[in-house]
């Protein structure tokens, strides 16, 4: 079943909630539908058409939540879907630094990767191969994160998003059509394609909503 992207009174992401959660919230007036989903849901009495983005009625403060939560889908949507190293289809996370070095998981020292580059990776240094990349790996920022982290994704959504962070990202509909080069050294990371990071107009970070 599709999800919700659920906006606050203000227009800012909140989070994503299930289509259920999402009408329960309109016909008891607590959000309005601003864009619907084409899908209808049948009771006993009435037919509704679900809502695919909804405006709570009512402003919500919320609280700040630090930072976005490092999880292979995010890694994977701020990366675009593509290995760093040589711009193929990415499959697998890499350390920068190898944990074997001293290397932790954390967003600045993790990268996507496929699996033929971080094989040949192994735990050896970016300069132990001759390896650069453009800029290095950072913490995505914006509102919009905390919705792009959690992998649901629907193009009605992006007008609502593009303006808290991620537009990059946003634009982005299918990762997996990359080719890679296989088997020739993965080219400098400033010769292939790089998305953009854009800040909030708060600085803070969207929550999950919560039923």
């Amino acid at each position: 079943m599709p999800h919700v992207l659920v906006l606050n009174a203000s227009y800012e992401p909140l989070g994503v909630v299930s289509m259920r959660r999402a009408l329960i919230l309109v016909l008891n007036n607590k959000a309005v539908s601003l864009e619907d989903s084409g899908i209808t849901m049948h009771s006993a009495t009435s037919v509704v058409t679900a809502p695919s983005v909804v405006r709570l009625t009512r402003f919500v403060r919320v609280p700040f939540r630090g930072p976005v939560p490092l999880t292979r889908r995010a890694l994977f949507a701020r990366d675009n879907g593509r290995c760093v190293y040589c711009g193929a289809a990415a499959t697998s996370v890499d350390h920068v630094v190898p944990r074997s070095r001293g290397g932790q998981h954390r967003w600045d020292n993790v990268v996507a990767a496929c699996r033929h580059c971080n094989h040949v990776k192994s735990d050896r240094h970016l300069s132990e191969l001759g390896w650069r990349m453009k800029r290095p790996p950072a913490p995505p920022t914006g509102l919009a994160w905390r919705i792009i982290g959690t992998g649901h994704r629907d193009p009605r959504w992006r007008p609502y998003l593009e303006p808290y962070g991620g537009r990059e990202q946003l634009g982005e509909s299918d990762h997996t059509d990359h080719i890679g080069h296989h088997g020739q050294p993965p080219v400098p990371l400033d010769r292939s394609p790089q998305g953009r990071t854009l800040h909030d107009r708060r600085g803070q970070p969207a929550q999950q909503l919560s039923a």
